[in-house]
């Protein structure tokens, strides 16, 4: 392993070519693979030995995209998959079974929020909501034996709290389960969350990661850490799995028993597969990744110290400003700095937000967030539709909220289109 920046490993890990091999990552679009022996496919299938059985499972332009970004977040692998949701799905159904429950912060994606409490509670796996403002005692009564994990938003979609990740870890580690951490709106180049004690990681590489709007997708990294065997309560993990001749992940795979169970048994299973192209595309995104995040959140802080003195904007978020109750663990978890997306309030409520989306020029409205395009939306009415008020209360969303994802254009002409936009607001 080498000491090379996040700068660098954005650009050098991942693929290394040989002696007169193609210098920039290639496509292997194929579904199947060639074996000299079918002995040698039959230790394969045994997981016996290393190799790609079918592009369902693995495929070498995949690999070394998963290989790039386990070293950006320094996990010991990756697991890509079509979409974040899938991300979110796995990295819980990895560990969790009807039965089974686990505790996650409230204030996260509301497609997430959908996922947990209406999907999940379907397939008998419970989810336990719980708000920032909860004492740790209240926190640790939810958990029981059946309690298999703790998961949070490192910053939340779109509230933009950040999420307490020591806290959270001290508490999961406590009662012998991992901390999974949705580390979209960070990316690793503003927080790495395995150094402040999370033990999984996902990403939907739809956002930063492509950073253009352009293939949807999603990853799980381990960081294999966790002590599987110890914690005693993850049958799935330390006793024989019989679709694999009776294979014991922890005992073959030793701290990579986690992310290989997920891709030979839930990627095999599941099917929610990444397409190779994907895969390449989505490479061409991460090597300009750390370049894209500085200027997103240069934009994204401008952008709020503007609303912030602006007369028809009621509040902002932004968890880089000095005003926001976020600041302290924006410092601590991510350096001062966070992505480029801002949330505030515009005068007049409901009406209000719409008059000033439906008034901008260069801003968009889409159903998407964080790529090179400056972008707004309105979650109540839109992406966080489903949740009831309750629900939007304690995931931080207001009828007035609204969610601008600044892009990498230039200041003055994002902040003019801003302007111009809220003359139009009658408030």
């Amino acid at each position: 392993m080498n000491n090379y920046k996040i700068e660098t490993k954005c650009i050098q890990e991942g693929w290394k070519p040989e002696n007169g091999e193609p210098r920039v990552l290639p496509i292997y679009q194929s579904t199947t693979y060639k074996y000299e022996s079918g002995e040698h496919l039959g230790k394969l299938f045994d997981l016996s030995a290393p190799g790609h059985m079918y592009t369902r499972i693995s495929n070498p332009t995949v690999d070394f995209v998963e290989k790039k970004i386990a070293a950006l977040e320094g996990g010991v692998g990756a697991m890509m998959v079509s979409s974040g949701q899938a991300a979110s799905t796995s990295a819980v159904l990895n560990i969790a079974s009807a039965g089974d429950n686990f505790v996650c912060s409230a204030a996260i994606y509301g497609g997430t929020t959908n996922l947990f409490a209406v999907t999940f509670k379907r397939l008998g796996v419970e989810v336990r909501f719980v708000t920032p403002g909860m004492t740790d005692d209240e926190i640790n009564a939810l958990f029981d034996d059946r309690t298999r994990l703790v998961f949070g938003e490192t910053i939340a979609n779109p509230a933009l709290d950040v999420f307490d990740i020591e806290r959270f870890a001290d508490i999961a580690h406590a009662h012998n389960v991992p901390l999974v951490v949705d580390n979209t709106f960070a990316t690793p180049v503003f927080c790495r969350p395995f150094e402040f004690g999370a033990d999984i990681v996902v990403h939907s590489t739809t956002k930063y990661m492509d950073g253009h709007a352009t293939v949807v997708g999603g990853v799980i990294v381990d960081s294999g850490k966790f002590d599987w065997v110890g914690a005693g309560k993850y049958p799935e993990l330390t006793t024989p799995d019989d679709s694999y001749h009776g294979v014991i992940y922890t005992e073959q795979f030793g701290n990579a028993a986690y992310i290989t169970k997920a891709r030979v048994q839930l990627l095999r299973d599941l099917g929610n597969s990444p397409q190779p192209m994907a895969a390449f595309i989505l490479n061409l995104g991460l090597e300009t990744l750390a370049l894209r995040m500085e200027r997103h959140f240069e934009n994204g802080l401008a952008v709020a110290k503007y609303l912030e003195n602006h007369p028809k904007i009621s509040w902002v978020n932004f968890p880089a400003l000095e005003s926001s109750p976020e600041y302290e663990k924006c410092k601590k978890y991510l350096g001062g700095k966070t992505c480029g997306v801002v949330s505030f309030g515009v005068k007049g409520g409901r009406s209000g937000a719409m008059k000033f989306m439906d008034s901008l020029s260069l801003a968009n409205i889409v159903v998407h967030v964080a790529d090179a395009r400056t972008c707004v939306l309105h979650p109540a009415s839109t992406t966080h539709r489903q949740l009831t008020d309750e629900q939007l209360v304690n995931a931080g969303i207001g009828a007035d909220l609204v969610r601008m994802s600044v892009g990498i254009e230039h200041i003055d002409d994002i902040i003019a289109d801003i302007e111009a936009a809220l003359s139009k607001v009658d408030c």
